[in-house]
C-alpha cells in the first residue's frame, strides 16, 4: 500500500499535469461530482475532480494516480442509475465531459468517430445532417454521453428492434489502469483478429479501462415511416399480457414502452403535455416499416391491444404527436424525482414473463407499503420499477430497500437478470453475486487483475471488489 500525498500536493501535481482550470477541489464541486443519479448508493468526497481534454491527459492522470496509490473513478455526464460513477475513498473523479468533439463522420463507410464526452443526441443530430442515423437512444439521450453509454452498454427505447449500444461500437480508444493508451476494434464492417476486447470493454463500467473515443456504426436515416399505436389498459397485468401477445405473434416493433398511471400523472403535472391521467397503464408501440407493411403491422398491434383489454386504442402518424408521446416516456424518471428520492430498478425478464413480473412488483409495493411507479422497455422485458420515498422519511427508505431486494429475487426466480442496461455499479453487487456462478465471478476477477492489477480504476464497482 502506498500512502497518498497531502491533498494540496495532489491538486498542485494534477494542475501541472493538466491546467489549473482543469482541476477542481472546492467543496461544492466535490459534492456535485461525488455521485451519479444513484444517490441511494454509497459515496464519499473525492480528493479532486479533473477535466481532461485529450486522451493523453487522461493517461497522465491515471499514471499519476497509480504511482500515488489513489484510485480513479471515470465519469461521463453523471446520469447513471446504479452508482457506477460514485466516488470511493481516496479517489480522483475523472470527468470526460470536456472531450466532446465529433472527430469524423464517414458517409462512405457509414461510421463516426467521437470522443467519450459527446452527448448521445448531439451525435444523432450531427450524423442526421449527413443522411445517417445512430440508433441507440437511451431515455437520457439528450444528457448522457457516448462514453457512459458504452461503459454501461446502455439500451434505449428502440433497442427492441435495433439493439443496444454495444451492437454499434466498432472500436475504441482506451486508457488502461497503468496509463497505457490502446486502440481496439476496427473501422471495417467485419474483423475477427484476436479476442474481442472491444466487446469486453463495453459494459465494463470503467473497471477495466477508461474509454476516451469510440468508433460507431451508422445506419441510413431514410427508408423508415414511423407509426405509433397507443392503448390504455385497466391494469398493469393486462398491459403485460398484451406485451407477451405481441412477442408470441412474432411482431418486432421499433419500440414497445409501458408507462403506468403514476408516471403519466407525474409527467403531465410537470410538463403539461396533455397525457391521460385516468388510466392505469399505457402501452406505446411504434413500427417504422414503410408502406403497406407498416400499415399491416400497426393494425395487428392495435388488434392485439384491443384483444387484451386495451381501450381508446389509437394510431398516430403525425410526427409531432408521436414526438410528444415519446417525450412523455423519456421524461418519466425526472418527473418522478420531483416526488421524492427514487430507487430505480433495472430488471430484465423473458418477455413471456412480463405479466407475472409486473404482478409481483405490485405485490412488493403492497407488502412493503411503498409507492412503486413503473416504466418499461416492455418489448424486450426490461422493466424499471421506480420506488419512491418521501423526502426525509427514513422508514419509507428502509422499506424501499427491502422491496428492491424482493423485486430482484422475483426477477431471478422468473429466469431474469438483475440489470438490463443500467449496469451493476454499487446497487446491484448482491444481485451480481447471486446471478453468476462462482467460477464466472472468479473469471471476472482474473480479467480485472490482468488489466488493472493495482486496482486503480473504479474499485469496488460492477464486477470486482478490488481495493487498495
Amino acid at each position: 500500500m502506498i500512502s497518498a500525498p497531502p491533498l494540496k500536493d495532489i491538486v498542485k501535481d494534477l494542475s501541472e499535469l493538466l491546467t489549473a482550470e482543469a482541476v477542481l477541489s472546492d467543496e461544492a464541486t466535490l459534492e456535485k461530482y461525488s455521485h451519479d443519479d444513484a444517490e441511494w448508493a454509497p459515496y464519499t468526497t473525492p480528493l479532486s475532480v479533473v477535466l481532461p481534454q485529450t486522451t493523453e491527459q487522461v493517461s497522465a492522470v491515471v499514471r499519476y494516480a497509480k504511482a500515488q496509490g489513489v484510485s480513479v473513478v471515470p465519469r461521463g455526464a453523471g446520469t447513471g442509475l446504479s452508482g457506477g460513477a460514485n466516488s470511493v475513498a481516496n479517489c480522483i473523479i475523472l470527468s470526460l465531459e470536456k472531450m466532446n468533439r465529433v472527430l469524423e463522420i464517414n458517409t462512405a463507410e457509414s461510421l463516426a468517430i467521437a470522443e467519450a464526452g459527446v452527448i448521445n443526441n448531439d451525435l444523432r443530430i450531427a450524423v442526421a445532417a449527413k443522411g445517417l442515423w445512430y440508433p441507440p437512444d437511451p431515455a437520457s439521450s439528450k444528457i448522457s454521453t457516448l462514453g457512459g453509454n458504452a461503459a454501461t452498454n446502455a439500451g434505449g427505447i428502440c433497442c427492441v428492434k435495433y439493439g443496444v449500444t454495444g451492437d454499434y461500437i466498432m472500436g475504441m480508444t482506451v486508457v488502461l489502469g497503468d496509463g497505457e493508451i490502446i486502440h481496439l476494434g476496427t473501422r471495417t464492417a467485419k474483423g475477427v483478429t484476436g479476442y474481442d476486447f472491444t466487446s469486453l470493454m463495453v459494459g465494463s463500467e470503467g473497471t477495466l479501462g477508461i474509454i476516451t473515443e469510440v468508433i460507431v456504426k451508422l445506419l441510413p436515416l431514410g427508408g423508415r415511416e414511423e407509426r405509433a399505436i397507443i392503448g390504455y389498459f385497466p391494469s398493469l397485468t393486462a398491459a403485460g399480457q398484451a406485451v407477451a401477445a405481441v412477442t408470441e405473434a412474432g411482431i418486432v416493433p421499433s419500440a414497445l414502452e409501458l408507462i403506468d398511471h403514476t408516471c403519466l400523472r407525474a409527467v403531465d403535472d410537470w410538463m403539461q403535455l396533455g397525457l391521460p391521467q385516468n388510466v392505469n397503464a399505457m402501452l406505446l408501440a411504434t413500427v417504422d416499416e414503410p408502406g403497406e407493411t407498416g400499415e399491416q403491422l400497426a393494425s395487428a398491434l392495435a388488434g392485439i391491444f384491443e384483444a387484451h383489454g386495451g381501450e381508446q386504442v389509437e394510431r398516430a402518424t403525425d410526427p409531432e404527436r408521436i414526438s410528444k408521446l415519446v417525450t412523455g416516456r423519456r421524461l418519466a424518471y425526472p418527473a418522478l424525482e420531483r416526488l421524492g428520492p427514487v430507487l430505480t430498478e433495472d430488471v430484465c425478464v423473458p418477455r413471456s414473463q412480463v405479466p407475472e413480473m409486473l404482478s409481483r412488483i405490485q405485490s412488493a409495493a403492497a407488502k412493503h407499503d411503498v409507492l412503486i411507479a413503473n416504466i418499461a422497455h416492455a418489448g424486450d422485458g426490461n422493466l424499471h420499477p421506480l420506488i419512491i420515498a418521501p423526502v426525509g422519511d427514513e422508514a419509507a427508505k428502509a422499506r424501499a430497500k427491502i422491496a428492491f431486494d424482493q423485486i430482484v429475487a422475483d426477477c431471478r426466480a422468473l429466469g431474469g437478470t438483475v440489470t438490463g442496461e443500467h449496469g451493476v455499479g454499487l446497487l446491484k453487487l448482491d444481485g451480481f453475486a447471486s446471478e453468476l456462478e462462482p467460477r464466472v465471478i472468479a473469471m471476472h476477477q482474473s480479467v480485472k487483475n490482468a488489466l488493472d492489477p493495482a486496482g486503480t480504476l473504479n474499485p469496488g464497482k460492477g464486477f470486482t471488489h478490488t481495493a487498495h
